[in-house]
C-alpha cells in the first residue's frame, strides 16, 4: 500500500473513529461539503498546511497520524496531555496502574 493511500485511510479511520460525516469534517475544515470525500476517494491530497489542520481538528499530533498502530490517538494525546500536569508520586502511581492492566 503507498503512502497515499495510508493517509487517506488514516483520515477516514480516524474521521468514523469520532463518527462525523465527510460532509461535517469538510464543512468544520472551512471546505466546500466534498473536500474530505474527495480526498477519501483519492481524487485529492490535503496540502502539508491542511495536514497540520487535519491533525489538530482531531486532537493529535502529526506523529500520532503516522502512527498507524495507534487505534485512538486523540485519548492518548489527551492522557499524555494530563501527565504532564502531575508531580512524579502521582505519574509513578498512575504507571503503577497502566503495568497492573498490562497484565491482565
Amino acid at each position: 500500500m503507498d503512502e497515499e493511500t495510508r493517509i487517506r485511510n488514516r483520515i477516514t479511520e480516524l474521521r468514523l473513529a469520532k463518527g462525523i460525516s465527510e460532509y461535517k469534517m469538510s464543512i468544520d475544515l472551512g471546505h466546500s461539503k466534498s473536500y474530505i470525500q474527495s480526498i477519501s476517494s483519492g481524487r485529492a491530497m490535503p496540502s502539508f498546511s491542511e495536514f497540520l489542520y487535519i491533525c489538530e481538528y482531531f486532537g493529535i499530533t502529526p506523529r500520532d497520524f503516522f502512527d498507524y498502530d495507534l487505534v485512538h490517538p486523540d485519548l492518548i494525546q489527551k492522557a499524555v496531555n494530563g501527565l504532564k500536569e502531575l508531580n512524579q508520586n502521582d505519574i509513578l502511581l498512575i504507571l503503577g496502574h497502566i503495568e497492573r492492566l498490562q497484565q491482565s
